[in-house]
């Protein structure tokens, strides 16, 4: 008998010691206008082309970021590819703090396909643990809009 209490014990120890409802972050949306600003560092019409980015958001993300860009077009195809990173530093749901961006674009006459990512682990201060993907469009008068899906760890 007190055997069975014992491991009647343990086993409720385990239980009240083990995280009952383990819940993952919901998903947010963030969205808002940005203004950008390229500077052609370095260009040759058969190579790469790489530039300096600076931008500035706002909405639900205010922020200003910095990055690098790299690209190349085929004239004849009408095709460009680009790789971009930059580094954002503002503030997201009331939380300061920075974070990476990760773009890979590839565009053709006909369709685009473009991925930005939170770079994993690059968030700071009150942006640690921030995870994410953003699309970005630009309508006919050249202004940028962004959608910014992510989670934050809950406290």
């Amino acid at each position: 008998m007190l055997r069975t209490l014992r491991y009647l014990l343990v086993i409720v120890a385990t239980i009240a010691s083990a995280p009952i409802f383990a819940r993952e972050p919901a998903m947010q949306h963030a969205k808002g206008e940005f203004e950008v600003k390229l500077e052609v560092v370095s260009a040759n019409e058969d190579i790469i082309s790489r530039m300096t980015l600076d931008k500035k958001f706002s909405g639900d993300l205010v922020a200003s970021s910095t990055g690098q860009m790299i690209s190349n077009s085929s004239k004849d195809m009408g095709t460009h590819v680009y790789v971009a990173i930059e580094k954002v530093t503002g503030t997201l749901a009331g939380k300061t703090g920075s974070f990476t961006l990760a773009h890979r674009g590839t565009m053709q006459r006909d369709s685009q396909q473009l991925s930005i990512i939170v770079v994993p682990d690059s968030g700071t201060d009150g942006l640690s643990g921030l995870n994410g993907t953003m699309t970005i469009d630009v309508d006919e008068n050249k202004k940028h809009f962004y959608a910014f899906d992510y989670t934050l760890p809950t406290p």
